[in-house]
């Protein structure tokens, strides 16, 4: 696999008869099929999964599909010409009908099952069959694995239909909650945080559900009511959607012997893993002991990464059990996301999360699922002594390796080379105390202002009624320009062997334009959402695509008239409003 990657040539992709050149599914190709499967992927109802790392379904197509969105930036990635989007052969396979795509594309998708664990807690009762076999892609179909421009990509629709693990729902997605995902991705994308990617949004003109959701101006926590909303699908992509909750799934089988072939199944999985995700830096002739070590080390690496790019962004995951971590390390599953307004460490989007998922408690649940990734991958050691030994000291340093990156991305948010702990804690009290905006403040601190005028733009109360508050402002801008003034004139370039190190001072414009690139401009707040969608469920779709294109650019200093509606603070008429200040886990 790997060296088809590196030989391959750029595409240039028009039609889907050309898409079908680059395919290649490696996982229907390597991985084992539910024994229990049928062959043509007529498989819709919820039924326990025993075996297999996937199961063949067709996805269940939408009536009427009318083009809604294309992610612009991702079609030239992948050399995509963009009128695709609203050609009749790609709306129909990416609207869930695979019936005449051409060959060597494969008339059957596929779908994957795996386990729930919540803060690091094994969970099987909330399984339908309260057996643990009955979790996996209720509503989420692969129809696509190809190999473009040397990189790997796996297509899958959201909001396909019926699969063995839709648990009796629908399987269908809403376009409120497809426009939310859609946007989102591509936004994290630009804000260089590893995410799967946003491909294509179709709405059906003609078919539709029913959803709990929020009456105009509620405040109720839960929806209060039924309405009937357009369906949807969107199209995901991602190098693999391979979970942690995927892995545990059968790690757990393996641990408890389940089967004969538990074992197996798990080595087959993580070795997939590895040449999926993570090639480039695991040498395939290592044995399976290092490999698994490995494995563990680098997704640790790029989890604690993640998190720290979460918070630098102000983005809250919201639901961030095991089964919505992907095992490659990027930011998966957009349901009850969201960007913080007002800073609050306990911020949480998802009325059914708990706190233990809130804003700044992310780096504590990434290392309950990274130890649960671990515990999946133990049973491969086969009790090895030195092995389990550095599994387990890899969970220990985890916190350690957490706080650094957090502690590097909190002074590069404040223009920093080095973490100072006394300059922080005063400026998070500040920021709860005032309280800010976070997005405008760390962007209004990012012009170096020399006192806090600029800075109440951010502010969501009067400054001057806050009980010394002004003061301490004063004082702690003070002591930060020391900081910055200490630091710009003692940088350190480390040069080569043998030559002496060099210092290169920084000046204000330079720390500026750093600050710039690390604290962005716009963020996709919910309010700001909420009228995109609104206006899509009515067949407009101008809001959407200018969200679209001003979030796609998110440290651009772009036009007055968009600063004017964009860079704001949120109106106090949405704070507590359902569905705009918090959301339940909706489709």
């Amino acid at each position: 696999m790997t060296n088809q990657l590196s030989q391959q040539t750029s595409a240039t992709v028009d039609t889907v008869d050309d898409l079908a050149k680059w395919v290649n599914y490696s996982l229907m190709n390597t991985l084992k099929r539910d024994p229990d499967a049928t062959s043509d992927g007529a498989d819709h109802r919820p039924r326990q999964v025993f075996s297999g790392h996937y199961v063949p379904v067709n996805p269940t197509p939408i009536e009427n599909p009318e083009y809604v969105a294309h992610s612009h930036t991702f079609f030239k990635e992948l050399g995509f010409a963009d009128s695709m989007a609203q050609s009749s052969d790609f709306m129909r396979l990416f609207s869930g009908d695979l019936t005449h795509v051409p060959e060597p594309m494969s008339k059957v998708g596929w779908a994957c099952g795996y386990a729930l664990s919540i803060y690091g807690t094994e969970y099987i009762q909330q399984c339908p069959f309260r057996t643990g076999n009955g979790y996996g892609d209720g509503r989420a179909v692969s129809v696509v694995e190809a190999v473009i421009n040397g990189k790997r990509w796996e297509m899958q629709l959201k909001g396909g239909g019926r699969t063995p693990y839709c648990r009796g729902a629908d399987g269908r997605a809403v376009l409120r909650s497809s426009v939310r995902e859609f946007l989102a991705q591509e936004h994290m994308h630009a804000l260089g945080v590893p995410t799967s990617r946003s491909l294509s949004l179709y709405v059906s003109k003609t078919d539709t559900v029913q959803r709990p959701w929020y009456s105009e101006g509620s405040r109720e926590q839960d929806p209060d009511r039924m309405i009937t909303v357009a369906v949807a699908i969107s199209t995901r992509v991602a190098p693999s959607f391979i979970r942690v909750g995927q892995l545990e799934l059968f790690g757990r089988r393996a641990r408890k012997h389940e089967h004969p072939q538990a074992m197996a199944e798990l080595e087959q999985l993580v070795l997939h893993l590895i040449d999926r995700e993570y090639a480039d830096v695991i040498d395939p002739q290592l044995s399976l002991n290092d490999k698994v070590l490995k494995l563990a080390y680098e997704f640790r690496h790029r989890l604690t990464s993640l998190v720290a790019n979460w918070i630098r962004v102000g983005y809250c995951q919201g639901n961030f059990n095991s089964d919505n971590c992907a095992a490659g390390g990027f930011t998966l599953d957009y349901g009850p996301f969201g960007f913080c307004d007002v800073f609050n460490p306990q911020y949480q989007p998802w009325t059914g999360g708990g706190q233990h998922f809130a804003f700044l408690n992310q780096d504590a649940a990434a290392e309950r699922n990274f130890l649960m990734f671990c515990t999946a991958l133990s049973p491969l050691l086969a009790n090895e002594a030195d092995a389990i030994d550095g599994l387990q000291q890899l969970v220990n340093d985890f916190a350690t390796d957490m706080q650094t990156k957090m502690e590097q991305m909190w002074a590069a948010k404040l223009g920093l080379s080095t973490f100072n702990a006394p300059l922080w804690a005063e400026l998070i009290s500040l920021m709860q105390q005032t309280p800010v905006d976070y997005t405008l403040f760390f962007r209004e601190l990012s012009s170096l202002p020399d006192d806090i005028e600029p800075l109440t733009k951010s502010f969501y109360r009067d400054l001057w009624q806050g009980q010394g508050l002004a003061q301490r402002w004063s004082a702690w801008l003070a002591q930060w320009h020391s900081l910055l003034s200490s630091e710009a004139n003692s940088t350190v370039i480390n040069s080569p062997a043998g030559m002496t190190d060099t210092t290169i001072p920084r000046s204000r414009d330079d720390i500026a334009k750093q600050m710039k690139q690390v604290n962005p401009k716009y963020s996709l707040r919910e309010w700001l959402l909420v009228p995109a969608y609104q206006q899509a469920s009515q067949g407009d779709y101008t809001l959407l695509r200018e969200l679209q294109a001003v979030m796609t650019n998110p440290y651009a200093e772009q036009s007055q008239e968009v600063e004017d509606k964009y860079y704001r603070l949120k109106a106090s008429e949405y704070f507590g409003v359902g569905g705009c200040s918090h959301l339940s886990c909706s489709s």
